[in-house]
């Protein structure tokens, strides 16, 4: 049924979703615009950083009269590098790429080339899918729309129907089932609960995945 499977990169194979939301959490409320951690995770996660910052541009002008991007960006970053040190692969993920044997495999982020190729090779999951790895740059628009998953799949060469997509966030499924794809949800980031489990079948996802032990069988059972 599938030729080849995409993966996203953050929370579903390298466990840093739960570090970043919290350093923008806090940092957010320490400039006035908080927000509830479940609507700001179903917002803004699988967003480009253009999107996101945009996003919170637009609210910090609605409820805090201002701009805040110059403010807020240099500080994330920082905090970022301070705790970098805290990401790993999120457990099983390993295991469940090689599951997959010789089929055809892509990563498809919205992180940045660099960022991207840096916690891959940080999990040691870089040389399993290079050069297939595709960040949201190469693309005109980032998740939800379906530009980066379907150009993933023309440099696999298969046909989007053939295509299966693994994704934590309701962006991510939102833009491959837009590109005609099978998705199935990812619920075992650190960053997940139940909630946002259920907001990726409300999404489209065909399924979801509780973690990757799960997964590395359903993937090894994978039909040609």
């Amino acid at each position: 049924m599938f030729e080849a499977v995409i993966f996203d990169c953050d929370g579903v194979l390298v466990d840093n979703e739960v570090v970043l939301h919290a350093i923008e959490l806090e940092v957010l409320a320490e400039i006035g615009l908080a927000y509830e951690p479940a609507v700001f995770k179903a917002r803004f996660m699988g967003l480009n950083d253009a999107a996101f910052f945009a996003g919170l541009e637009a609210d910090a002008m609605a409820r805090l009269g201002r701009s805040v991007v110059a403010e807020i960006k240099p500080v994330m970053e920082e905090r970022y590098a301070v705790r970098r040190d805290l990401i790993g692969e999120v457990r099983g993920a390993a295991a469940a790429v090689a599951a997959l044997g010789g089929r055809a495999k892509a990563v498809a982020s919205s992180s940045g080339v660099a960022s991207l190729e840096r916690k891959l090779r940080r999990i040691a999951l870089w040389a399993p899918f290079a050069p297939h790895v595709y960040s949201a740059d190469l693309v005109a628009e980032a998740k939800p729309a379906p530009d980066l998953f379907l150009f993933t799949a023309e440099q696999l060469g298969v046909a989007p129907a053939r295509c299966l997509v693994i994704e934590d966030s309701v962006n991510g499924v939102r833009a491959g089932i837009a590109a005609g794809m099978t998705v199935w949800g990812f619920a075992g980031g650190g960053h997940m609960n139940d909630g946002m489990a259920a907001r990726l079948s409300e999404a489209g996802a065909a399924r979801v995945i509780a973690d990757w032990t799960e997964g590395a069988d359903l993937l090894g059972a994978l039909q040609p």
